[in-house]
């Protein structure tokens, strides 16, 4: 009888990772792990374990205070640690082991040693130390924090903004950069900033910024801001820049040219973009802010305009208004469709059948600057009583408009 060689069995690549050995013997003790089991599961968890004692590390079955490391996968810090609150009954404020995501433990058995922490692996925690001061672990990811709407440190952010816009226009990326991190960052604290020692261990600021913020603690304001404000090149550039279709070369070019307001441009023999043309044409209409209330209704009008085309397209509101902002500089809309290829050609269709409605696009823009009201297909609505006006027929909007009725043979626009 004839013997079939058994096959090998093939080796888990994950255990084929650099430095292997027997299992118990510790090449880190230095370095205690926990492995936390919620959304781990207990069969993951186990082959963790049993991964990371081959490569030498120290895991610890139970919470201890020889634990150095607390692994988590998938849970926030603030849910870690009330976990270990209720399990194990850890005292927040004398909590001193790091509390990390996966990727720490993923990265570490891949370099077959404990790596140093570094901010993008910690968990974000919202705790209160012994002293009765705030520590919170922030990352210098922005994807990695939370930054709700509730600026508690708006004057250091504000200020910190006009350096960054200065910066901008002076080309200066790196510094612009800089600005705009440390002003992030500041968003996203849950707390006010009230001295120097709340900004320990935050990422992300300079020390330029930091003088800033250290300035405005002690007086009020920053004098470098201040005085920025008053500078006319950056009033001037702030200015143009804001005209559809200028940038900061062009800005500069008709500063260093001589030019300071809106009404010297137009008087100027300068020859305009059509875009450019169009941002001095109408900067009063497009520097005012839209509300939320106006771009709801003006997602109606796209909606209408997309689905005479595509019913079955679907239209979303993105940008600020997504993220809960009552006002914005623009409306930004994503366009989409299940099926990949219908939506071909379908901006300009759109396009085409909107810019065919000129007398009713006057009619809207009439409406919204004369009456203060916002009119599309489905209501209309006045902003300064802020409720929808009832009309059954055209003859009634035209009304509420204080216009004369024009019938629809004579308004071949």
């Amino acid at each position: 009888m004839a013997l079939v060689p058994r096959k090998k069995k093939r080796k888990d690549p994950a255990l084929s990772l650099v430095g292997d050995s027997p299992v118990g013997a510790v090449k880190f003790g230095e370095a205690g792990i926990f492995l936390v089991e919620r959304r781990m599961g207990s069969s993951r968890r186990s082959f963790l374990t049993e991964l990371a004692r081959k490569k030498g590390f120290r895991v610890e079955e139970q919470m201890s205070e020889s634990v150095t490391h607390v692994v988590s996968e998938n849970n926030s810090g603030d849910e870690v640690l009330e976990l270990l609150e209720k399990q194990n009954g850890i005292c927040r404020t004398e909590f001193k082991a790091a509390l990390v995501d996966i990727t720490w433990f993923t990265e570490s058995m891949g370099a077959g040693k404990p790596l140093q922490l570094e901010n993008r692996h910690r968990l974000q925690v919202k705790r209160v130390a012994a002293a009765g001061t705030i520590a919170v672990p922030v990352s210098s990811h922005a994807c990695q924090r939370r930054t709700t709407l509730n600026n508690r440190n708006r004057l250091f952010t504000d200020a910190l903004k006009i350096l960054a816009e200065n910066a901008e226009l002076s080309e200066n990326e790196g510094r612009y950069l800089a600005f705009t991190r440390a002003s992030s960052v500041l968003k996203s604290l849950p707390y006010n900033v009230t001295k120097m020692d709340d900004l320990k261990g935050i990422p992300n600021l300079g020390d330029h910024s930091r003088k800033v913020i250290e300035e405005i603690l002690e007086g009020g304001t920053c004098n470098e801001v201040q005085n920025l404000i008053q500078n006319e090149r950056y009033q001037t550039l702030m200015k143009f820049t804001s005209i559809f279709g200028v940038g900061v070369k062009t800005a500069d070019k008709w500063f260093r040219e001589g030019l300071r307001t809106l009404n010297e441009l137009r008087a100027s023999k300068i020859k305009f973009t059509k875009q450019q043309e169009a941002g001095l044409l109408y900067y009063e209409d497009l520097i005012l802010p839209v509300t939320k209330v106006e771009a709801d209704l003006i997602q109606q009008i796209i909606e209408e305009a997309v689905h005479r085309f595509l019913p079955s397209a679907v239209i979303t509101l993105t940008g600020g208004f997504r993220r809960g902002k009552e006002y914005g500089h623009d409306v930004d809309f994503l366009i989409t469709h299940r099926e990949e290829g219908r939506e071909e050609g379908l901006i300009s269709k759109v396009i085409s059948w909107m810019t065919a409605q000129l007398f009713e696009r006057d009619l809207r823009r009439y409406a919204k600057h004369f009456g203060h009201m916002m009119l599309n297909s489905h209501s209309l609505f006045d902003n300064k009583q802020n409720k929808f006006l009832l009309a059954a027929t055209e003859e009634e909007i035209f009304a509420h408009l204080g216009l004369d009725y024009i019938p629809p043979q004579e308004r071949n626009a």
